[in-house]
């Protein structure tokens, strides 16, 4: 069985001896890049065909692609992408256009699952760190919106990976810093913030929220049993279940601690994003391999990575930039 982990903890654009070495003994269900991982498309794509071969399979490659803030694909060699709530005003062909373009790029470096689109509901307080990453202000909209996105990223041939379950909107401190604490009573939550998940739980790949829901558990959502069970049996999620990013600061406790318990709760893969190859051999041997059923989600999931139809690229980019949607 692959290892129950997404790893991230790659120093460069190239992979070293050692990080080969790693990697093959780890085998990891799939990687995630970063900007520091980013240099030409050959280099890149050379970088996604080593870590596959260290692992002797085609396993998927993550990256956060949203667009405004958060893109690690950047100019000269790719497009510079608005934030996705700036995107949202420009109506749903726009938000169509920008998720099939964006991922048809990430495919042709070889990466195969975006960490998008964020279904979270923006709100007056949502911090900034979170805010403009959003689909809309309302829950239909973004339920709208997000089905929009990920069926153009699935018609490039990239899976997204909803986030953050079961809804982060409220979230008024940045989590890669602190833990948020929403308060708000659970039949608020079910109305709003988690009904864009419960609409989209048909989508393969999901990743949790480090958020405390007090009407609930005590502890973040990502290692709180009783939150994934809301996941699982109200929202209806029967996808695989990742973690955010183990080592953000809302989450307590060593590396090692918290992959264990974010395994024990319910999430089938543990995302360790940033860590050293020694902290990373902590993580992946506290959160093992995966289970048979998540293994059978991840198939299902990596299933879906079809070839994408021929379109003609210079006229989309074309129609979204007449929709205000890209720089002309």
């Amino acid at each position: 069985m692959p290892g129950a982990t997404i790893l991230g903890g790659i120093a460069g654009p190239d992979l070293s001896r050692a990080e080969r070495d790693f990697f093959r003994a780890a085998n990891p269900w799939g990687f995630i890049l970063f900007a520091r991982n980013v240099d030409t498309p050959d280099r890149l794509r050379r970088l996604t065909a080593d870590l596959r071969e260290a692992v002797g399979r085609d396993a998927p490659v993550l990256i956060d692609q949203e667009g405004g803030r958060v893109q690690r694909l950047r100019a000269p060699h790719w497009t510079e992408w608005p934030a996705p709530l700036d995107q949202a005003g420009r109506g749903e062909r726009a938000i169509w256009l920008h998720h099939y373009l964006l991922a048809q790029e990430l495919r042709a470096v070889g990466i195969d699952a975006d960490c998008a689109p964020v279904l979270d509901i923006a709100r007056e307080d949502t911090h900034p760190f979170l805010k403009n990453r959003c689909l809309g202000t309302d829950a239909d909209t973004v339920i709208r919106l997000g089905r929009t996105a990920a069926s153009a990223m699935l018609a490039a041939g990239v899976l997204p990976v909803v986030k953050h379950m079961p809804g982060h909107g409220r979230a008024r401190v940045d989590s890669h810093k602190d833990l948020p604490v929403v308060e708000a009573p659970l039949d608020e939550l079910r109305q709003t913030d988690f009904a864009p998940f419960r609409a989209l739980a048909d989508l393969p790949m999901a990743m949790t929220a480090h958020i405390r829901f007090t009407a609930i558990d005590d502890a973040p959502a990502t290692a709180s049993a009783p939150v994934i069970e809301v996941i699982r049996r109200e929202i209806g999620f029967a996808g695989l279940l990742m973690s955010d990013d183990i080592g953000m600061q809302a989450l307590s406790g060593t590396l090692a601690g918290r992959a264990a318990a974010a395994m024990a709760a319910g999430c089938d893969l543990v995302l360790s994003c940033n860590e050293t190859l020694e902290q990373m051999e902590q993580v992946v041997a506290a959160a093992g391999a995966m289970s048979h059923r998540a293994v059978e989600r991840g198939e299902v999931a990596l299933a879906l990575r079809h070839a994408p139809a021929d379109q003609d690229i210079a006229a989309l980019r074309a129609e979204l930039t007449a929709l205000g949607g890209l720089a002309a």
